[in-house]
C-alpha cells in the first residue's frame, strides 16, 4: 500500500509562523513596557527605555493587523493573490518587525535597514504589476493597459508606499520622542540641514532604485509576452487562411 505524501502548504505555514511569532513578541513587549525604566539609569551604558518597547509593541500590533490584508482583499473582492507573493510578504514582515525590531537586527546587522528598503521597494514594484495583472484578468473590469502605463503605475505604487512608511516614522518620532528617521545623534544632538534629511532621503532613493529595477524587468517581460502573443495570433491567422484555400 502506497502512502501519499502530504504536500506542504507553504503560504499557510508562513502565515501561522508569523502570527505566533508576532503574538509572542506582543506579550514580550507588554512585559518590557511594564518593567523597563522611563529614563536612563546608567549614563555610560545603553539601556532600552519604555518608549523603545512601546514602539516595539506598536510595530508588532500593526504587523499582526497588516498580515491579514492579503486574505481580506481575496475575500472582499474575490481576487486571487499569487501564493508566492503572499509568502514574500510574510517573510518581509518577519524580517522587518521580528528580526529588525524585536531581535535588534537594525543594530546588529550592518545596513539591515537598507536591505529591507531594497527588498520592500522591489516587492512593492512587483506587487504593482500583480495588481494590474489581476485587474486585466478580471471579467468585471474591462481594461487593457499598455506596458508603459503598467510599469509607471508599479513604480509610483512602490514610491507611494515608501512615502507612507516615512510618514509613519516621522509621526511616531514626534509622538514617542524616537529617532527612527535618524535626525539626531546617539547623544541627542540634533542634526541640521541635509544631514537631518539624509536617512529619510536615503530610504526613499533605495526604494526608488530597487523598484525601478523590478519595473524595467517587468516592462520587458510584458513586451516579450505581447510580442509572442502577436506572433501566435499571426501564425493562427495564416494557418486559417491556408486551410480555407485548401478547402476551396
Amino acid at each position: 500500500m502506497k502512502i501519499k505524501s502530504r504536500k506542504i502548504d507553504w503560504k499557510n505555514t508562513a502565515f501561522k509562523f508569523l502570527f505566533i511569532t508576532l503574538l509572542l513578541s506582543i506579550v514580550y513587549a507588554i512585559v518590557r513596557v511594564i518593567l523597563a525604566p522611563s529614563v536612563t539609569t546608567d549614563q555610560d551604558a545603553y539601556e532600552k527605555l519604555k518608549s523603545d518597547y512601546v514602539l516595539m509593541l506598536i510595530q508588532c500590533v500593526l504587523g499582526l493587523i497588516v498580515m491579514f490584508i492579503p486574505s481580506i482583499i481575496e475575500k472582499r473582492w474575490s481576487i486571487d493573490i499569487p501564493n508566492n507573493m503572499e509568502i514574500i510578504y510574510f517573510i518581509f514582515l518577519y524580517c522587518a518587525i521580528y528580526l529588525g525590531e524585536v531581535r535588534h537586527f537594525y543594530y546588529l546587522i550592518p545596513h539591515w535597514d537598507v536591505i529591507l528598503h531594497a527588498f520592500s521597494g522591489g516587492m512593492l514594484g512587483a506587487l504593482g504589476f500583480t495588481i494590474v495583472s489581476i485587474l486585466n484578468q478580471t471579467e468585471k473590469i474591462n481594461i487593457d493597459l499598455s506596458p508603459v502605463f503598467v510599469a509607471l503605475f508599479a513604480f509610483c505604487f512602490a514610491l507611494a508606499s515608501g512615502a507612507v512608511w516615512e510618514i509613519y516614522e516621522f509621526t511616531f518620532d514626534g509622538l514617542l520622542s524616537l529617532n527612527m528617521q535618524k535626525f539626531a545623534l546617539a547623544d541627542g544632538t540634533l542634526m541640521v540641514g541635509r544631514e537631518a534629511l539624509k536617512d529619510t532621503m536615503h530610504d526613499i532613493i533605495v526604494d526608488a532604485v530597487s523598484a525601478l529595477i523590478i519595473v524595467v524587468i517587468g516592462y520587458f517581460t510584458i513586451k516579450n509576452e505581447e510580442a509572442d502573443k502577436g506572433k501566435s495570433i499571426l501564425a493562427n491567422k495564416k494557418w486559417g487562411i491556408r486551410n480555407i484555400k485548401k478547402n476551396r
